[in-house]
């Protein structure tokens, strides 16, 4: 069952961004597992992970998944897991948003809600220009 919990956080499916992870290298990653699980289980399928997707990540941070286990298992189930990842491929999302970002001060739009709130457009410029 801890095989399967850690197939699917790694899937991609589960993430809350969308965020195509074949686009970049992983950073660094860590694995939360709730409920009464083997610590000695949860190590062997992160190593198994590290080994499989050993491309998948940079070279140059060793070690980069760290895994923890939490005796206390979720109200709603028996057992449950968390992934947090750093990657490269969060550049894209970043790009994507600063375009938004500047078609939509383009046209001003929604610039005058932040001007009531005591916003100056100088500070749209400066960030436009920053991004």
């Amino acid at each position: 069952f801890i095989q399967e919990l850690t197939k699917q956080v790694w899937s991609g499916k589960q993430f809350y961004s969308n965020v195509p992870i074949e686009d970049g290298k992983f950073l660094t990653a860590s694995m939360h597992y709730r409920g009464e699980i083997s610590t000695q289980e949860t190590d062997e399928n992160i190593e198994k992970v590290q080994a499989s997707k050993a491309e998948d990540f940079v070279e140059w941070i060793p070690n980069n998944i760290k895994s923890s286990v939490i005796d206390v298992p979720p109200v709603d189930a028996s057992i449950s897991a968390t992934f947090v990842t750093n990657t490269t491929a969060l550049k894209a999302m970043f790009q994507r948003l600063a375009s938004q970002f500047s078609a939509l001060y383009k046209r001003k739009a929604f610039l005058h809600w932040y001007k009531g709130e005591g916003m100056d457009e100088m500070e749209f410029q400066e960030a436009d220009k920053n991004v």
